[in-house]
C-alpha cells in the first residue's frame, strides 16, 4: 500500500512538472500525462501490468463528474449569453451529425460494421477545448467575437450528448428494442435537466440560508451534492453528465456566499487532478505493441473527424456571422478529451466490443 501511494504522488509531481513545461513549448500537457502512463505500462519501461477496466471506469466516471461540474461552474453565463444559443445548437445537433458524418466514414469508408461504426462515432464526438485554452493562455492569446465563449459553453454541454449517443450505442449492439431507443433519449435529456435544476437550486439555497464555512463543510456539501446530481437522474435512466452541468451553472453563476473563491481555488484543484488521473489511466492501459496493426484505420477516423465530420458541422450551424477562419478555428479546436477516454473505456467493460475495437477507440481519442 505505501509502494503504491509513493508512486502516485511521483506520478502526480512529474505531472506538475510536465505541465510546466508544456506551457512552454505549446503542447497540451494531456499528452504528456498520456506519454508518462505509456512508460509506465505494460509495453513501457517499467512494464506494470494493468488491465483493469473496471476499476478504471469508476475511477474515470468520477473524474469525469468533477470536470463536467468545473466546466459548468466556472462558465461566466453573463459572457456566454450572446452566443449560448449557436453554442448549445453545436454541442446537440452538430454533435450528432459529427457522430453520424464519422460513423458513415467508419463503415463506407474503413469497412467497420455499421453497430461499431456508430459506437465509435459517438464516443468521440465531443470535443475538449480545455488543452487549446491552456495554450492560448500561455501565448496571451485573446479571441474576438466571443469564440472563446462559444467554445467553452460547446466544450462544457456536447460530454452529455455524447454520452447519451454512446449509451445508445452499446443498447443497438446489445441487442434492444429500437422502438424503445427514441424513448431513451427523450428520458436521458428531460431528466438531465430536471435533476441539474433541482440539484443546483437546493444547492444554491442551502449555501445561502446556512452558514457551512466552518471546518470546510461547504466544499464537503457541495461534494454530495454533485454526486447526488450525477447518480440520482443515473437510477432513472436520465443523463447524469448534463445533470451536473446544469447544477454547475446554476451554483457558478449564483452568489452563494463569501466563500465562492475557495470553491473555485479548489475545484481547479479537482479537475486538474481528474484530467491527470484520466490520461494517465489510458496510456496505462494501452499497448504501443498494437499500434501497428491498427495505426491506419485509426489515422483515418482521424482524418474524417479532422476533415470531414467537424467541419462539416461547424460550417452548417455556423454559417452566419462568423469568417472562414473562424469555423475552422471552431471546428479544429478541441482535442478529443477527457469524456471521450471514459466511454471508451464504459464500452469496453459493457463487453460488447468485438476483438480490437477499443483500441481503434483510444487511439482516435489520442
Amino acid at each position: 500500500m505505501e509502494f503504491v501511494m509513493l508512486f502516485f504522488s511521483a506520478i502526480i509531481i512529474v505531472c506538475i512538472v510536465g505541465n510546466k513545461l508544456s506551457a512552454r513549448i505549446g503542447v497540451p500537457s494531456l499528452l504528456i500525462f498520456l506519454a508518462l502512463g505509456m512508460i509506465c505500462g505494460s509495453d513501457g519501461i517499467l512494464k506494470i501490468p494493468f488491465d483493469n477496466y473496471q476499476l478504471s471506469e469508476q475511477v474515470c466516471t468520477v473524474c469525469l463528474i468533477f470536470i463536467m461540474f468545473c466546466g459548468g461552474f466556472s462558465a461566466n453565463w453573463k459572457a456566454a449569453k450572446p452566443v449560448a444559443l449557436r453554442a448549445g445548437l453545436l454541442s446537440s445537433l452538430g454533435t450528432i451529425v459529427t457522430a453520424l458524418i464519422t460513423t458513415a466514414g467508419c463503415h463506407f469508408l474503413i469497412g467497420f460494421d455499421i453497430k461499431e461504426s456508430f459506437l465509435i462515432g459517438a464516443v468521440i464526438s465531443s470535443t475538449d477545448a480545455a488543452s487549446v485554452f491552456s495554450i492560448l493562455r500561455s501565448k496571451q492569446l485573446n479571441l474576438r467575437g466571443g469564440l472563446a465563449s462559444l467554445l467553452e459553453i460547446e466544450s462544457g454541454s456536447n460530454d452529455p450528448f455524447s454520452y447519451m449517443l454512446t449509451v445508445i450505442a452499446l443498447a443497438i449492439m446489445a441487442g434492444d428494442d429500437i422502438s424503445q431507443l427514441g424513448l431513451l433519449a427523450v428520458l436521458q435529456i428531460v431528466l438531465g435537466v430536471a435533476f441539474g435544476f433541482a440539484m443546483g437550486l437546493a444547492a444554491v439555497f442551502v449555501m445561502k440560508k446556512v452558514k457551512l464555512s466552518k471546518n470546510s463543510f461547504d466544499i464537503i456539501f457541495m461534494m454530495a451534492m454533485i454526486f447526488a446530481a450525477y447518480s440520482a437522474p443515473i437510477l432513472l435512466g436520465g443523463n447524469g453528465c448534463l445533470s451536473v452541468y446544469i447544477a454547475g451553472i446554476i451554483i457558478g453563476n449564483s452568489n452563494i456566499g463569501e466563500n465562492k473563491a475557495q470553491l473555485v481555488h479548489f475545484f481547479d484543484g479537482i479537475t486538474g487532478l481528474s484530467q491527470i488521473m484520466l490520461f494517465f489511466l489510458l496510456g496505462l492501459l494501452s499497448n504501443p505493441s498494437q499500434l501497428p496493426g491498427i495505426i491506419l484505420p485509426a489515422l483515418a477516423i482521424f482524418a474524417v473527424m479532422t476533415f470531414i465530420s467537424r467541419p462539416v458541422a461547424v460550417f452548417a450551424i455556423c454559417s452566419k456571422g462568423y469568417t472562414w477562419a473562424d469555423r475552422l478555428f471552431i471546428a479544429w479546436s478541441g482535442l478529443r478529451g477527457a469524456s471521450s477516454i471514459v466511454f471508451a473505456i464504459m464500452a469496453t467493460v459493457t463487453k460488447v466490443k468485438e476483438d480490437n475495437l477499443i483500441d481503434e477507440l483510444k487511439n482516435e481519442n489520442d
